[in-house]
């Protein structure tokens, strides 16, 4: 746990002290949706907070100002390398000193509950301890460069269904052990700085307002940071403010300001607890440099590689996980004479999920731009498959023409009631979204642009948006509706708002003035977020034709590279996946194309499990997750052999969605409920003795591995335990192995898994070589929660092998009471 020094401490009371209760108050509801308020009278400025967790996109969400935009979360958890974690958080506090950043909305530690989670691909994994080791590298790897992380969202938010209301009746034993863990691992390991309070409640309270703030948060773990809400997350008044939350976000309004002041004199909230909540945020202001005199906890800049996009291409192949390989990978020396690149994710990647993790990268490499650089001499072709996109399609920049500057994009102005011009500007997208960042008192947005068609056709002119909407092509009103988003959630009014839809004809060639005017919603206007995108429908050309012609295209080729994968519709902030399958007829596409060419190798580029029933009929089947601006150019790295696919699942993959033990992210009621206990992930598979596709752990990489000589040795009460053994590499090629160990305990006075994680390690080895790995399995490994961490005594079997089931080393060790 991170401290600060006496005179620091001094300092801070000092400047306590010299504030009335007015200004301590306003310190606690943001200046602003990104910022906090100044205090020049003790030398605070605001700080400035950003979206994470794989990129950081700064105060605005705009085409303009890009950002590195790493490899989903899912990808990073797969490489199961705290060292690669570590990496990484300082990648994005790179990018957070450069865009003036002080704190990153992340890392997300949430647990894959269920594989229905829209969120999954923003989290790590199903495992508690996995997802702890990860997350305190990454918060490492922020604040030793001087970033604050924040850890979110505290805690069992688990799913998006209702997430703002819905409450979770969970018992104690599974909070502590599965959803408590992580973030304690972060704040007793790491020293996170802040922590996020979720939307959800627990156990009937709403977390802006529940105890678990104060206990374990703070009184058991030490935490002296700052608890900021989710954005909106605060709805009271008094019961926040005498709970242990510090920070409303965003601002300036809310429910603390002068109600706050009024409270405290009243005497319904401590004018001590106040004081806390100022204290630690002004304890936060000197480790980010904010506190006048005090200096960040380092001036130390990342190396120079984590600040582009080699980082990027690193992580997507160390978190690429091959499942099945008959051989045909990696491909030989030199590469293949000619590939068919099939499928719509292959010219339209998803790198990242929809939702608040979403960063707008400089550029994106594709699999149809990674793979002809990588084979410069070999006859790559790109065939489209069969229609996967849902929704509307944003017109491309290269096609939009500023009618009033003549450069590139659309001309944007925001209007106040009156309808008087608050600004104009330029904008290089037609999708946008503004979060926060709406010009005060606008009330209307007209957006202007010249559209060039690239071929002569009726087109479906789409705008995506929610409130009033009226649209106009070469002057001529068109369309004029109002279009209500699905439920209330302004997450799902943000990332997947309503669609209008109108038919216009265009000629190759020729241009459209396309003039749409938005009129802002009143409760939008205020909270000043919203989005708008101007597109054309997802393109619906022939099934049939569109396999038949992949088809031609493989059977041409040597080999055939299909790339399948969700859509923004299915993976994102704001809901829940309603199934686990491929959108559109993927799988007829790759069954067919399979058919055609039997050294098919297809590509999953989903953030979260999908159903695969083709699997066993293709050569090779490798998941990328969503792989970051520099996916196209990591896969071409994979498949040629230059680096080993180094992923290993970090959830376990269902072969039918009606399999899965755990499933429901529905509240029923407004109640969601935990029952499956600690038994979440691979341990309900175990519970409930089903197979599935692939369990957690798997991973094949590029060569073969012998494991021998387990060795545990004698433990003592409350002391770690050490585990040895020899991992030998028995194929031609250098390769890296990750080595898990298990617990399980036969006959137990209380429920447990079949088996759970206790540690893992990974070795890097040459043809030939053997090397002893050491693993240390923590006292906490064997205890479990009662009211506290006890310890059952007697004999526990260790497991030693390479996935939650393939374990072929055990060893039994006597645990004696602490």
């Amino acid at each position: 746990m991170t401290t600060c020094r006496p005179a620091v401490e001094d300092h801070l009371q000092a400047c306590l002290t010299s504030l009335t209760l007015e200004q301590k108050v306003r310190l606690l509801t943001g200046a602003s949706f990104w910022t906090t308020q100044p205090e020049p009278s003790i030398g605070l400025r605001s700080m400035v907070f950003s979206d994470g967790p794989s990129g950081v996109r700064g105060v605005v969400w705009d085409e303009r100002v890009p950002s590195l935009n790493l490899p989903s979360a899912t990808a990073l958890a797969a490489s199961w390398d705290p060292d690669l974690a570590y990496r990484y958080g300082a990648a994005l506090a790179a990018e957070a000193r450069d865009k003036g950043v002080d704190v990153v909305l992340g890392p997300t530690i949430n647990l894959h509950r269920s594989p229905l989670g829209g969120r999954s691909f923003e989290a790590f994994s199903e495992d508690p301890l996995l997802t702890a080791e990860l997350a305190s590298a990454y918060v490492r790897g922020l604040q030793d460069h001087g970033v604050a992380a924040c850890p979110k969202h505290y805690v069992a938010n688990d799913f998006e269904t209702e997430r703002l209301t819905t409450n979770v009746e969970v018992d104690e034993r599974t909070l502590h052990e599965l959803y408590l863990a992580p973030f304690e691992r972060a704040v007793t390991d790491a020293g996170a700085w802040l922590v996020m309070s979720a939307y959800n409640s627990v156990r009937g309270t709403t977390m802006t307002e529940n105890e678990l703030l104060r206990t374990p948060l703070c009184t058991e773990w030490g935490f002296d940071g700052v608890v900021v809400s989710d954005w909106t997350a605060v709805r009271s008044t008094e019961p926040s403010a005498r709970a242990r939350q510090d920070l409303v976000m965003p601002g300036p309004r809310g429910p603390w300001g002068e109600a706050l002041v009024q409270a405290v004199r009243d005497g319904q909230v401590p004018e001590s607890a106040v004081d806390e909540k100022v204290r630690r945020l002004l304890r936060l202001a000197t480790r980010v440099a904010a506190l006048g005199i005090t200096a960040p906890s380092t001036a130390s800049p990342p190396p120079p590689i984590e600040r582009g996009p080699a980082l990027a291409r690193e992580v997507c192949a160390a978190g690429m996980v091959l499942l099945r390989n008959n051989g045909v990978l990696p491909w030989p020396v030199g590469g293949p004479a000619s590939v068919a690149v099939i499928g719509e994710h292959a010219a339209r990647s998803r790198t990242q999920g929809g939702g608040s993790a979403t960063v707008l990268p400089e550029q994106i490499s594709h699999p149809v731009d990674g793979l002809p650089d990588a084979l410069p001499h070999a006859r790559v072709e790109w065939s489209r498959g069969v229609p996967v996109h849902q929704g509307i399609l944003a017109l491309p920049l290269a096609s939009l023409t500023d009618p009033d500057s003549a450069e590139p994009g659309l001309r944007a102005r925001y209007l106040g009631a009156d309808g008087q011009e608050l600004l104009s500007e330029n904008r290089r997208a037609a999708n946008l979204v503004w979060l926060g960042t709406l010009p005060e008192g606008t009330r209307s947005v007209e957006l202007r642009t010249r559209y060039r068609a690239t071929e002569t056709a009726a087109m479906g002119l789409s705008v995506a948006a929610a409130g009033q909407l009226r649209v106009l092509v070469d002057g001529a009103p068109v369309l004029d509706t109002d279009l209500a988003p699905e439920g209330t959630s302004l997450g799902a009014a943000l990332f997947a708002p309503p669609t209008a839809v109108v038919e216009v004809s265009a000629a190759e060639g020729g241009e459209l003035e396309i003039t749409v005017e938005y009129g802002v919603p009143e409760a939008i206007a205020t909270a000043r977020v919203t989005a708008i995108t101007i597109g054309t429908s997802a393109p619906d050309w022939s099934v049939p034709d569109g396999i038949a012609a992949a088809v031609a295209a493989a059977r041409d080729a040597e080999v055939a590279v299909v790339v399948v994968g969700t859509t923004a519709r299915l993976e994102s902030e704001g809901f829940d996946r309603a199934d686990l399958n491929l959108p559109g007829a993927q799988d007829d596409l790759v069954r067919a194309v399979a058919a055609a060419n039997p050294r098919t190798v297809v590509v999953v580029n989903a953030g979260a499990p999908v159903t695969m029933p083709w699997r066993d009929e293709v050569a090779a089947v490798l998941l990328s997750w969503f792989g970051g601006q520099e996916f196209g150019h990591a896969l071409a790295d994979v498949l040629l052999g230059h680096t080993e696919p180094g992923g290993r699942l970090p959830t376990t993959w269902p072969a039918a969605e009606a399999d899965v033990p755990v499933l429901t992210t529905s509240p029923a009621d407004g109640v969601l409920r935990y029952d499956e206990g600690i038994h979440v992930g691979y341990r309900a598979w175990a519970r409930a003795g089903r197979t599935p596709a692939y369990p957690f752990g798997h991973g094949l990489g590029y060569t073969t591995w012998e494991l021998t000589d387990l060795h545990v040795a004698a433990a003592l009460p409350g002391q770690p335990v050490r585990v040895t053994a020899t991992v030998g590499n028995t194929g031609r090629r250098a390769g890296r192995q990750v080595l898990q160990a298990y617990l399980s305990k036969e006959r137990s006075a209380v429920d447990r898994p079949v088996r759970w994680l206790a540690a893992f390690a990974s070795v890097h080895a040459e043809p030939g070589a053997r090397h002893q790995v050491d693993l240390t399995l923590p006292a906490r490994a064997f205890a479990h929660w009662d009211n506290g961490w006890q310890t059952e005594s007697g004999t526990y079997t260790v497991h030693f092998g390479t996935s939650a089931e393939d374990l072929p080393l055990s060893a039994r060790i006597s645990i004696l009471p602490t």
